[in-house]
């Protein structure tokens, strides 16, 4: 029973680390990269679509993003659609491909950069220290069932105690590398 608990423990916190690198990779760095647009939507005969559906998103060169949609009619609505989600981009567009030239990051933009990757970093650490609490919680329910000892509960929740120290460090360890992405120049 106790094992149970601290496997889904563990695999929930390996999840919330999976989506906290997933947030981390929108954050814009000095360099192009396709995850700065994945999570656009764009309209696809009246379907909102995501733009990795409709078109081919590719790392032209280190500062610059290539759209090639799929359907010649669709270059319009993807480069409309990239226009509108305000991420400070202006696409170009040659015949059936849109460019996307990363303009140079300010000092001052990049010091907000690493705040929000600082601020992502928080909220992985709290939904780790959340999954804690839940395990924790239903350790004690065991305890006052009396399907477990005290000792049994203790040493349970050091086990979740290590856990939540290993994944909060890894934690802290993606967001210092992402604040040394962002402000390389």
């Amino acid at each position: 029973m106790i094992n149970d608990i601290l496997k889904d423990a563990e695999d929930r916190m390996q999840k919330s680390i999976e989506s906290m690198r997933g947030d981390m990779a929108k954050i814009r760095t000095g360099r192009a990269s396709s995850a700065l647009i994945d999570h656009l939507m764009v309209d696809y005969y009246g379907t909102a679509t995501p733009i990795n559906q409709v078109a081919n998103v590719s790392v032209q060169d280190a500062r610059t993003l290539a759209v090639q949609p799929w359907e010649k009619n669709m270059v319009p609505v993807v480069e409309r659609a990239i226009m509108e989600a305000n991420l400070g981009f202006n696409p170009v567009t040659a015949g059936d491909l849109i460019r996307i030239p990363m303009p140079p990051l300010t000092e001052e933009r990049r010091k907000e950069m690493v705040k929000i990757a600082a601020s992502e970093g928080e909220s992985g650490k709290v939904a780790v220290r959340n999954i804690r609490r839940d395990a924790n919680s239903d350790f004690k329910g065991l305890l006052k069932d009396k399907d477990i000892s005290e000792d049994d509960d203790k040493q349970a929740q050091d086990q979740v105690q290590k856990l939540t120290d290993k994944y909060v460090a890894l934690i802290d360890g993606i967001v210092k590398e992402k604040e040394v992405d962002i402000l390389q120049v």
